[in-house]
């Protein structure tokens, strides 16, 4: 077997290593450093397509060995608004608040760099999320977690917000964090194919 094309992962979500590493993937991980607020784009969709093209990039200027660059990047949209990570536990319960009961769409953005020839492929996947109807109680309990505050749209499907997501329509690796059917389609774009990528 020969030995597959090295991989870097320009995040540092533990949740998205998790993810590549599940399918026989094994990144490098380099986190980007780009400033989130700095970027803006006409909608969360387009928001986060932007912010992981500007990681991978990034990323992929500080390296020459023919690497291949993943960026990711997610949003919640709730009420056409981009949600990220809040910003304190007064906003991850007042977020709580505003989403029980309803449904949001989030949003990931994907794009692999090949720094072989410096092709770049981009796209954003759509996931929506219906959220249940947790109690006032249940909430400040969750908040004080600590976890909403390390994930987009304050929640996560692999963690302790779990039973409070009644559904999803869509890819579940899309709302932790990573989309692996759309990382093989982008992957082919640049015709290589993600089995060759196993490590083992």
């Amino acid at each position: 077997m020969s030995t597959p094309r090295p991989l870097v992962l320009a995040s540092a979500s533990p949740a998205r290593l998790n993810l590549l590493r599940q399918a026989g993937l094994d990144p490098r991980v380099v986190v980007s450093g780009v400033d989130e607020d700095a970027l803006t784009a006409a909608n969360p969709a387009e928001l986060a397509r932007v912010l992981a093209e500007a990681k991978a990039a990034a990323v992929a200027a500080g390296l020459t060995g023919g690497e291949l660059v993943i960026g990711c990047d997610s949003v919640l949209e709730l009420d056409g608004e981009a949600l990220g990570k809040p910003a304190d536990a007064a906003e991850a319960t007042a977020r709580w608040m505003s989403m029980r009961g309803r449904s949001g769409v989030l949003q990931t953005g994907h794009c692999v760099i090949d720094t072989a020839n410096g092709k770049q492929v981009s796209v954003t996947a759509s996931t929506t999320v219906r959220f249940g109807s947790p109690d006032d109680a249940e909430i400040a309990a969750y908040v004080a977690s600590g976890e909403p505050l390390y994930v987009a749209g304050a929640f996560t499907l692999d963690g302790r917000s779990a039973p409070f997501v009644d559904g999803i329509d869509g890819d579940p690796g899309n709302v932790i964090g990573l989309s692996l059917p759309t990382l093989r389609r982008l992957l082919g774009d640049l015709d290589v194919r993600i089995t060759d990528l196993w490590t083992a």
